[in-house]
């Protein structure tokens, strides 16, 4: 199974040089385990392009989607056999970027 897990900050591009160097090792844990699929950090929301083609002509508004005071500032996709072994593996995630994390699973079609 694989899982969403999106890092939650206030801020983009905010971590220190320790955090970095945690989630660094992190990451290699995550690998070293057979958990690890893809991560990255994301631009400042107000970067953002929505679309909504669903009408005759696409409407291209720039974003952010929604107004918030946290966004969503990083990602991990995860893999791992269940959600209990997801959420202890991103308890470690948590600690190490020193953010809060949602973990979701992923739906394929």
């Amino acid at each position: 199974m694989q899982y969403l897990v999106s890092v939650i900050d206030d801020k983009t591009g905010s971590g220190t040089e320790e955090e970095m160097a945690a989630i660094r090792a992190f990451n290699e844990r995550l690998r070293a385990g057979g958990h690890w699929v893809f991560a990255a950090g994301l631009a400042a929301p107000e970067t953002s392009t929505v679309i909504d083609a669903r009408g005759e002509e696409p409407v291209f508004t720039d974003g952010p989607f929604i107004e918030s005071k946290e966004h969503m500032a990083g990602l991990w996709i995860i893999e791992a056999p269940d959600l209990d072994v997801a959420l202890e593996l991103m308890t470690a995630g948590s600690k190490a970027c020193n953010r809060r994390l949602e973990v979701r699973p992923l739906l394929f079609v």
